[in-house]
């Protein structure tokens, strides 16, 4: 990774897509894991965690992860999902949070030397560009390694450094007897794409699927 022992840094982690890309490479995030790792490569300022929630249910799968973020160094950005059903009948979901991160990020710019991204939107691009004209390296966080892969190509050129999210799979992957707050039970599979330029793995829009596990309610 290219960083500069005195610069400060900040994470601003598109949480619905960063889950879809890990889901899809296989593996499960330890974020007390993420944050030390970046802790140990500058001046770690902030981490941002973006997320929509579904707020009219009696339990919401992501809630423990929101909670457990909120208690152990993340600032948490949330705000309520939009329901409507598609022409075929089907429960959909909709949550974009994209406005409210690039605000951040235009806001936090000058507080900081490097932004992570962890997101493939190409529509960020935009986003990265003016923030590097102040001045700011960008790096993003994403896979071409999934399929269809996550990080648009529009992105990964704008950007200052790429990371393939594979390359820190040993240092960021929840072990298997380790139990913190799953991730949330929302799909990605079936995302109605209104950009045809855009990445498959655009996830604004997610189909909704019921999870009674018991275990997802613990909150480590």
């Amino acid at each position: 990774m290219n960083f500069y022992p005195n610069e400060r840094i900040a994470l601003f982690i598109d949480g619905a897509n960063l889950y879809a890309a890990a889901r899809g490479l296989g593996f499960d995030i330890d974020y007390r894991r993420l944050l030390n790792v970046f802790q140990k490569q500058g001046r770690l300022i902030r981490a941002f965690y973006y997320t929509a929630l579904i707020e009219d249910q009696e339990y919401s799968p992501i809630r423990p992860l929101v909670d457990w973020l909120d208690y152990n160094g993340y600032t948490m950005v949330t705000k309520p999902t939009k329901e409507y059903t598609d022409p075929s009948g089907r429960r959909k979901i909709k949550g974009n949070m994209d406005i409210e991160l690039a605000i951040d990020v235009m806001e936090m710019a000058h507080h900081l030397d490097h932004i992570v991204l962890f997101s493939g939107d190409g529509d960020f691009r935009r986003m990265v560009d003016a923030v590097q004209r102040k001045g700011v390296r960008v790096t993003v966080v994403s896979t071409v390694r999934s399929q269809p892969p996550m990080i648009a190509d529009e992105l990964r050129r704008q950007a200052d450094n790429f990371i393939e999210l594979t390359q820190l799979v040993n240092d960021i992957a929840r072990g298997h007897s380790e139990r913190p707050p799953r991730a949330p039970a929302l799909s990605a599979n079936d995302v109605e794409d209104d950009d045809d330029d855009d990445y498959a793995g655009d996830d604004d829009e997610y189909d909704f699927i019921e999870d009674d596990e018991d275990d997802d309610k613990a909150a480590t």
